[in-house]
């Protein structure tokens, strides 16, 4: 029979699977061509267009739908980001300064949509930069250029506020901020190494004299304690005491005695002083 009912199901179903098939490959196409997703990556923020206008939502990290032709997405990042800028300026007492800083910042995240809407991705160029410029001008106008190196901590302080003010109005934060070198004109240099040179020869001249007048008060010192000494032995000396050495002396002299007079008589003889005064003193 020509109407088999068995070989009619197996052309349904081929018919259904052939179906399937392209309806799976036009799938595919379609997710391949237009995309349906996106995939925002660590320390990014997907800033949402539907057609070109940019919308109010901001993404977060992770994969998010959109709708295909409609709506694009594009990724700012908002990690920390660090730069290094040199500019030319001038201090209070009109000296030429080279400095260098190194700056630490990060878009807001949840203002990254206003920064590319009013910015765009260019916005060290246009807004970082410049700020910089005017701030570190603005900054040593203020201090002379020996202040700028012996107030260092106040100038670097002085120019990361009045940066985080200024870049904060474009939705930019600042983590860091630090004055990596100084430099001035070779004569003021110079000058500076000189007057450090004679502030330590100063210091160590003051040293020095110092220490002299402190020896010459110690030896000042040291010859009134020996003029007091010598004045209180001589205030303790009486005519007894004097008495009494003279006795101590003779006896002494007696004790080493032989018991021989000396035969040399006359004008060159020794005399055998104190003997009688011993004798005297024994009765």
């Amino acid at each position: 029979m020509d109407n088999d009912p068995l070989r009619e199901i197996k052309n349904v179903l081929k018919k259904r699977q052939w179906r399937g098939l392209i309806i799976g490959v036009a799938l595919v196409v379609f997710l391949f061509l237009f995309k349906p997703w996106v995939q925002i990556g660590a320390g990014e923020r997907g800033i949402v267009q539907n057609f070109g206008a940019v919308q109010d939502v901001v993404l977060d990290e992770g994969i998010h739908f959109k709708i295909p032709i409609v709506q694009t997405v594009i990724p700012m990042d908002v990690k920390i980001q660090k730069i290094m800028t040199d500019a030319a300026s001038s201090s209070s007492d009109l000296q030429d300064v080279d400095l260098s800083v190194a700056l630490n910042y990060h878009i807001i995240p949840d203002k990254a949509n206003l920064v590319y809407q009013t910015i765009g991705v260019e916005f060290k160029e246009r807004i970082i930069d410049p700020a910089i410029q005017e701030v570190m001008k603005a900054v040593s106008a203020k201090y002379t250029a020996e202040e700028l190196i012996t107030k260092r901590p106040s100038v670097s302080s002085e120019m990361q506020e009045a940066l985080t003010s200024r870049l904060l109005a474009s939705n930019i934060s600042v983590d860091a901020f630090s004055i990596i070198s100084f430099s001035f004109s070779q004569t003021f240099t110079d000058a500076i190494e000189a007057k450090q040179t004679a502030e330590q020869n100063a210091l160590k001249a003051k040293r020095d004299l110092d220490r002299i007048k402190v020896e010459a008060e110690q030896t000042i010192a040291a010859a009134t304690a020996e003029a007091e000494a010598l004045r209180l032995q001589k205030m303790n000396i009486s005519p007894d005491l004097i008495e009494l050495r003279k006795i101590e002396a003779n006896l002494k002299a007696i004790e080493k005695w032989n018991g021989i007079l000396p035969r040399v008589t006359g004008a060159g003889a020794i005399p055998f002083i104190g003997v009688g005064d011993v004798i005297k003193t024994d009765k």
